[in-house]
């Protein structure tokens, strides 16, 4: 397997926030919370490396839309939300190597139910910072097409960064019954969406192709990456993409903030490429986007650079 995401030590005796700064084994929320009643939450994942955390502004700005597409109430500014990354890193010491989870609830409410009308004590803000190195490792990754097809706009707009994941894992337990790293999902229709995890790339005669994003989440590093292709001079084709697309491609690729660019050797038996190395165009990349996201990066003041 690819992955490397385990528990890390370290992370045993780190302060966390909620609504506040706690250690690390008191950091709960109430029963009565919304992401426990009903997964009523939105979350964004920071990577920060070096002393710099990596595309905040974009982090921050698509928590809180996901916050007021959801009709939340006494959400936080940006300034609070920076301010409790901030405070949670620099009480850690921590400056490399390190995600970062940010999650706003719906809040606490009153009594147990669903209506948000019993949602009366504000919101609720965690920062949960670990050290973790980036998810996917070198070797390539194998993907399987999941049975569980991607939520439409009908039923949930993928273009809010919700909390409740099932959708994205019982396509992940399909891919870890099949041995795979990751499942490939595919919308209502049959066309590929996106992995449970991460947006998802194909390069053909060198022209970079992705799904729309109309059952997959726009994602930021997907966003990068298009602009990147654009000043390698990489036609781009936005749209409606096939299985049989991606199985007969040069290069895949899937592009996440704790992935970066990782490329695909094998979807459901079919070899991608002609061997497991990374393409030549992945390649350019995974270097233009290395170099793109570092310069734009916000340096920490806590940390020595």
């Amino acid at each position: 397997m690819a992955k490397f995401n385990q528990p890390d030590p370290r992370n045993e005796s780190t302060m966390v926030w909620v609504n506040g700064l706690v250690p690390r084994a008191a950091a709960k929320v109430s029963v009565l919370d919304s992401v426990v009643q009903g997964g009523d939450a939105v979350w964004e994942g920071l990577r920060i490396s070096k002393g710099r955390a990596f595309q905040l502004d974009e982090h921050v700005t698509r928590l809180l839309d996901s916050a007021h597409a959801l009709a939340f109430e006494s959400i936080p500014s940006r300034e609070e939300v920076c301010a409790a990354i901030f405070q949670t890193l620099e009480a850690n010491g921590m400056c490399d190597g390190v995600h970062a989870r940010i999650t706003l609830t719906r809040g606490q409410k009153t009594t147990s139910g669903m209506d948000p009308r019993l949602n009366t004590m504000g919101s609720t803000l965690i920062v949960l910072a670990e050290y973790k190195g980036m998810v996917y490792g070198n070797a390539g990754i194998r993907l399987v097409t999941s049975a569980i097809r991607r939520n439409s706009p009908s039923c949930l707009d993928s273009k809010i960064h919700h909390a409740n994941l099932l959708n994205n894992i019982l396509a992940k337990i399909e891919a870890n019954v099949a041995g795979a790293d990751d499942a490939l999902m595919l919308d209502l229709e049959g066309f590929v969406a996106e992995t449970n995890a991460t947006n998802v790339f194909a390069i053909r005669n060198g022209r970079l192709i992705t799904p729309l994003a109309t059952a997959c989440l726009p994602g930021l590093t997907r966003r990068m990456v298009m602009e990147l292709g654009k000043l390698l001079n990489m036609p781009l084709e936005e749209r409606r993409v096939s299985l049989t697309e991606f199985y007969t491609a040069d290069e895949v690729f899937t592009t996440g903030t704790m992935g970066g660019l990782a490329h695909v050797v094998e979807i459901d038996g079919r070899q991608i490429g002609l061997d497991a190395s990374m393409g030549e165009w992945t390649q350019r990349l995974q270097t233009a986007y290395q170099k793109h996201i570092w310069e734009h990066a916000v340096p920490l003041k806590h940390c020595a650079l």
